[in-house]
């Protein structure tokens, strides 16, 4: 083999590591990740609430989880804040929101469950339906906030391991599969007019 034809072979080698290596950063990772679709803050007579719409799937290791009896917890959290000049951020408002989807195989039903409130649902796609679509949470008291003031909102929902049974809370704290979180969504919020 000459040089000339050595230094081609490993020149067209490099070209072709180079190409596969772009189509890999190319690629998009599969991230199992929570996007918030759109969040808003409507007048309710007592205050606001918030209305947000999130886009998730569960992987496989999450719907086998639920398929096998073990629930799952959905937390969704609510901040509110202002930048004050002279000192740390005021945060009028900071709440949060659980809810629990699980499966009963007696009845072959996925539930649903948020406080006192439980629905069921026949396929898993239906009850996540309903978790990604948070709908007139009350989060904000008129005495939270100041007329003419603007806010930064901030929502966020996660697969909170945390309330989950015990053995579980350790299996998932080292596996990728159980890390399942959106970014916080934060939007402007100006006190235009005082709910009643």
């Amino acid at each position: 083999m000459t040089i000339k034809r050595f230094f081609s072979l490993r020149f067209a080698a490099l070209i072709w590591l180079a190409l596969v290596a772009g189509l890999i950063a190319a690629t998009p990772a599969r991230a199992d990740s929570i996007s918030v679709q759109r969040a808003s803050l409507q007048a309710d007579g007592t205050g606001w609430s918030l209305d947000a719409q999130f886009s998730f799937e569960l992987n496989s290791s999450l719907e086998d989880a639920v398929n096998k009896g073990i629930p799952l917890y959905f937390t969704t959290d609510f901040e509110l804040s202002r930048p004050r000049w002279y000192w740390f951020d005021e945060q009028p408002v900071s709440v949060s929101q659980s809810i629990r989807l699980s499966f009963q195989p007696l009845t072959r039903e996925y539930r649903v469950s948020t406080g006192g409130l439980q629905l069921g649902f026949p396929t898993l796609a239906e009850a996540l339906a309903v978790i990604k679509h948070v709908t007139s949470w009350h989060v904000i008291e008129p005495k939270d906030v100041r007329q003419g003031e603007t806010y930064t909102a901030s929502v966020r929902m996660q697969l909170d391991v945390a309330l989950m049974p015990k053995p579980f809370q350790i299996d998932a704290v080292n596996n990728r599969d159980w890390n399942l979180s959106s970014d916080w969504k934060r939007f402007n919020f100006t006190v235009t007019e005082r709910a009643k």
